[in-house]
């Protein structure tokens, strides 16, 4: 009996060895089928209906060119499409083409997830084309590329052209033009200002690229908070200049309510008629289009710093990776660099509302005369409009953004001073490169 018992669980053992070793065949298998076509597996992270459709027409096209390649393209939900790109990656599955933000990059990177481009890009023809930006965003950890983005999330100056034709001004190139443009353009009396103030969440963002620009070239784009020689950008004179910018701004051309608006109160306050300025990301273009007469606005590049003459903001970027553990690495740069090449690119950018990676989209009419045209102009002059770095690697910047958006509220209340802010905002960045160390 007990040699019967012995003899069945041995059986058993066997049995479930052979079942993993015929798993592994199984899914090593389902990558290449019998006449050697290989599958890859992408996942988005960034999903819509419209967005899948438009990228499933691309894969398409590029299995057309590639024959013995076949695309499966994974669309989680968008709301926990990043959570689950996280779990397939902890489980070592070969996903093979990946899309990777910059908030995600760093993780990615650290934890091995994704590959180093470089022994691709090395040899990739169109690198040279790509804008510095878009390099900027490549490299952006250990200046190695992990991902090829596919656009930039980059703010602009959007304006009343018919306002300030009707005003006899020209168009802001200064914070000090806009304001002065600003108030001449606010009449309480109709219901119109001269600029949509964004005073509730995402406010602190605001302060960052004025600062950034106002310091120039003087701050540590790498670490941004921090001046080159090391001081907290908030404990320099130009931050005080920013502040009372801001300050004049609200209170004398901005919708008093604007003290608790974000972004859909600001962008409706300019879309509505009621502001004459916004400075908002490209995505903007598709509601003004939906939502204001043609002629009456227009795009121009962010205003610039006094007396930097630069202005300088964050990059925000997204594209597409090459997960660690796909068996076809060579198989998915060929798909990253279909969907990266000009011709692609300059596709899904005018489809999906986007400032396409490289330097010839400048010559494509659409964003050469078009509302994007302020976005090419700004990217192909990278000594005036420059690009830094959120200091997203330190842990308290989420709490700093939290906190600093009730500070600039009670500031424009009057019921903190500028210099109070930026003492409380100083020392709490000292004490985080303090425990950086």
């Amino acid at each position: 009996m007990l040699y019967l018992k012995k003899g069945f669980v041995i059986f058993v053992l066997v049995m479930t060895f052979l079942g993993i070793i015929a798993g592994c065949s199984s899914t090593t298998n389902k990558s290449v089928s019998k006449d050697g076509t290989i599958k890859l597996r992408m996942v988005e992270s960034i999903t819509s209906p419209a967005r899948t459709k438009l990228l499933r027409g691309m894969l398409d096209k590029f299995e057309k060119e590639n024959k013995k390649i076949k695309v499966e393209l994974i669309s989680p939900p968008l709301q926990s499409a990043d959570d689950k790109i996280n779990q397939m990656l902890m489980a070592k599955e070969d996903i093979d083409v990946l899309e990777v933000r910059e908030q995600t990059v760093k993780n990615f990177s650290n934890n091995k997830f994704i590959v180093d481009l470089s022994p691709y890009t090395n040899k990739w023809e169109n690198w040279n084309t790509l804008t510095e930006t878009i390099k900027h965003g490549a490299t952006a950890v250990d200046n190695k590329p992990y991902y090829i983005p596919y656009g930039v999330y980059e703010k602009t100056l959007f304006y009343r052209k018919d306002w300030f034709q009707e005003a006899g001004l020209e168009v802001p190139k200064t914070w000090d033009d806009l304001v002065n443009a600003a108030i001449k353009l606010t009449d309480p009396a109709k219901n119109r200002y001269g600029y949509s103030f964004r005073g509730g969440a995402g406010s602190p963002d605001y302060i960052e690229f004025m600062t950034w620009s106002y310091l120039g070239k003087k701050i540590n784009p790498k670490d941004a908070y921090f001046t080159q020689d090391g001081k907290v950008i908030f404990d320099t004179p130009e931050a005080k200049q920013v502040l009372d910018t801001l300050v004049k701004l609200y209170k004398k051309a901005s919708p008093p309510d604007s003290i608790s608006w974000s972004y859909p109160e600001m962008v409706q306050g300019f879309t509505s008629g009621m502001t004459a300025m916004l400075i908002q990301d490209p995505e903007v273009i598709v509601t003004s289009e939906e939502n204001m007469k043609k002629g009456t606005w227009a795009t121009a590049p962010i205003p610039k710093g006094t007396p930097s003459g630069v202005a300088q903001q964050p990059a925000g970027t997204a594209g597409w990776g090459i997960g660690a553990f796909s068996k076809h690495k060579d198989a998915a740069w060929k798909l990253v660099s279909f969907l990266s090449s000009p011709e692609e690119n300059l596709f899904f950018a005018k489809n999906n509302s986007l400032i396409p990676i490289h330097l010839s989209a400048g010559d494509d009419p659409y964003f050469k005369e078009g509302y994007f045209s302020s976005y090419i102009e700004m990217n192909a002059k990278p000594d005036e409009f420059l690009i830094a770095d959120r200091p997203v690697e330190y842990k308290g910047y989420a709490d700093y953004r939290a906190f600093a958006v009730k500070d600039i509220q009670s500031l424009l209340l009057g019921k903190m001073s500028e210099e109070q802010a930026l003492a409380k905002w100083t020392d709490f960045w000292k004490k985080e490169k303090e425990n950086k160390k």
